[in-house]
């Protein structure tokens, strides 16, 4: 266990566990029948793992009113510690008064499984307009996290969860690990630094490129995509592991590079989702995340580059881990390589770029992503799934 001290803090300190054990679960589990019953969205079973097993180390339940106005307006939890996005739990105002202020509930899994005891620490109905606009920068419900949010409910409960039961999962068993087998595993391979890379798409070239360049100056690599709830027309997580583990297996050292999944939502907020997803990196062991050029952007809500520029609010002493901040990566067919501006003195016209956008339209067009955006082996899992798809 030494070795595994010797890696980063978690944000705040101490990885979070809200698991209960022997005798005490027993207790709750037997209270928690005879409870008023609340059955959470999928949004909700995301945000209650990550709160659960520590990867949004420090909460240890839902935001309190205190702590989402704090959030909100300070990007800061109410003790000043980082935290840049409230991880709220909300339900329709029709069935608010099933809930009463400081009582205890139970949450529930749709399946009729239950999972954790609540205790009501606090009821509230916010703005959501001042929500939107200070989280997504935008009240425009078109936005998918505005509009999830509003989907949500008006009425937000806080307090923190004792759990019962783990949350059922029948998809990427291998790759569920907490953040505190991920230090484990990381302090076994005696890797001191760990470089995250978060994605919510294959890995094309581009990205192959920035994860190079990183392992160029950390131990290991940390694949570590987002398998939670994502928009529609996002390409499908089971398609995406596919890609991931070709990738691996071809294309990068076998000994420095780890995949495990990130059971988050997406939420679409961009510089600000920037800085909950770096929190959740150092709560997994690791010592730099990679930013790129719109870090959890959609549509052209965020300016380019303002989820690194996000990060220059924030003192070296508030976020423990070293964002690693990329330019928009290209293949140069001058050089017959993947550059940036910084290394390539090519010419616009010289420059293919790339983005997941690109490859989606392709892929509903029937056409093969071309080898300057995606390793063939990738190309190919993408067309086959997409022809599935439409069969």
């Amino acid at each position: 266990m030494s070795q595994i001290n010797t890696l980063i803090q978690p944000h705040g300190g101490q990885l979070i566990d809200c698991y209960l054990q022997g005798q005490d679960r027993e207790n709750a589990l037997s209270l928690a029948y005879n409870l008023p019953h609340l059955i959470l969205s999928t949004r909700n079973i995301a945000d209650l793992e990550c709160i659960a097993t520590g990867v949004y180390s420090p909460l240890e339940g839902f935001v309190d009113e205190t702590e989402y106005y704090s959030i909100i307006k300070e990007m800061r939890l109410s003790n000043g510690l980082a935290w840049s996005i409230p991880v709220t739990l909300q339900v329709s105002e029709a069935f608010a008064d099933r809930y009463p202020l400081d009582s205890e509930i139970a949450l529930v899994h749709p399946n009729g499984k239950m999972l954790a005891v609540m205790r009501v620490k606090s009821k509230f109905k916010p703005d959501q307009a001042l929500e939107a606009k200070m989280v997504y920068r935008t009240a425009e419900d078109a936005h998918p996290g505005v509009q999830a949010m509003l989907k949500e409910g008006t009425v937000y409960l806080g307090g923190p969860v004792k759990m019962v039961n783990p949350i059922p999962q029948t998809d990427f068993l291998n790759y569920r690990l907490t953040p505190e087998e991920t230090r484990v595993e990381f302090a076994r391979r005696e890797w001191n630094t760990v470089v995250a890379f978060q994605t919510r798409n294959p890995i094309h070239r581009a990205h192959e490129y920035i994860t190079k360049i990183a392992l160029e100056v950390v131990d290991g690599l940390f694949i570590n995509p987002l398998v939670g709830q994502t928009k529609s027309d996002d390409i499908p997580a089971n398609v995406r592991m596919q890609c991931y583990e070709v990738l691996m297996e071809r294309y990068y050292p076998q000994n420095r590079v780890f995949l495990g999944v990130f059971p988050a939502a997406m939420r679409y907020a961009g510089p600000r989702e920037a800085i909950m997803h770096a929190i959740a990196r150092q709560n997994y062991g690791c010592t730099h995340f990679i930013i790129g050029r719109d870090h959890a952007g959609v549509g052209d809500y965020y300016g380019t580059y303002n989820a690194q520029y996000i990060f220059d609010e924030f003192s070296e002493d508030e976020l423990k881990i070293t964002p690693l901040k990329f330019e928009h990566a290209f293949y140069c067919t001058r050089s017959q390589s993947m550059a940036t501006a910084k290394t390539s003195p090519s010419t616009k016209e010289e420059r293919i770029h790339l983005s997941g956008t690109k490859v989606r339209q392709m892929l509903r067009n029937g056409q093969t992503p071309p080898p300057e955006f995606s390793r063939p082996e990738v190309a190919e899992i993408l067309v086959s799934s997409m022809k599935l798809a439409t069969v």
